[in-house]
């Protein structure tokens, strides 16, 4: 093979690799465009979500539970349109837990209104314990503001309210941050201490980006994410 015919055609492996890598969901382990697509992998259940009324087209696509990835188009109106997340069920109760820790590391637009946040469930659903790592827009909490409080390796200010059909404690974040770590555990415990909930089972953590506008098409990436406990 003549010499320019091989650089010719190294070069053009070159651009079709470029070419996959630029549309992750193709190229994917697994995606979905089903609003209520999910998929297991090492003991995480992934989900895309879609559960707002007036919602746009949006699909999920993974290479594992720790490294994936969303491209979502809602229209700019109010109201939570969807949450695709990572999940882990833990099932034990906040005494029974030596500890719960997680890590996270995300890429995400710099437009649209959504916030990249935890959702974490207790006695069966009763209480939802959200914590907000950034924001973006037009989004905020359900309830009260509370307190503002340095906890679980990160300061927050706290609110408190009801959505009609669990307790709600929100945690937001005083400044955005895309990575970090996370003591769950403690969080549970500033909020027992405050006798806002009892010794509940922890159920789900679940991670993700809850999207109320995303007009146009905006990709949002999770990089890594776990959860450990003991």
């Amino acid at each position: 093979m003549p010499r320019w015919l091989k650089a010719a055609t190294a070069l053009l492996a070159m651009l079709t690799a470029g070419l996959v890598t630029a549309a992750p969901a193709n190229a994917a382990t697994w995606s979905s465009s089903d609003k209520w697509g999910s998929w297991s992998n090492g003991g995480y259940t992934l989900r895309n979500d879609v559960w707002g009324g007036g919602a746009g087209p949006q699909t999920i696509w993974a290479n594992s539970y720790s490294n994936w990835g969303v491209w979502a188009d809602h229209p700019n109106t109010g109201g939570v349109k969807a949450y695709p997340h990572a999940a882990r069920n833990i099932g034990r109760r906040v005494s029974a837990l030596g500890s719960l820790t997680s890590n996270f590391n995300v890429s995400r637009p710099g437009s649209g209104s959504y916030s990249s946040t935890y959702d974490i469930w207790a006695g069966n659903n009763a209480y939802e314990i959200m914590l907000w790592m950034n924001k973006q827009g037009a989004v905020g909490p359900i309830g009260s503001y509370q307190a503002t409080a340095t906890v679980g390796g990160h300061s927050w200010n706290v609110y408190r309210g009801n959505n009609g059909g669990n307790e709600v404690f929100s945690f937001i974040r005083t400044s955005n941050t895309n990575a970090g770590s996370v003591d769950i555990k403690a969080v549970l415990n500033w909020i027992r201490a405050r006798g806002w909930m009892g010794d509940q089972t922890v159920g789900e953590v679940q991670f993700g980006f809850e999207i109320t506008s995303a007009s146009g098409g905006l990709n949002f990436n999770t990089n890594s994410y776990s959860v450990s406990s003991n």
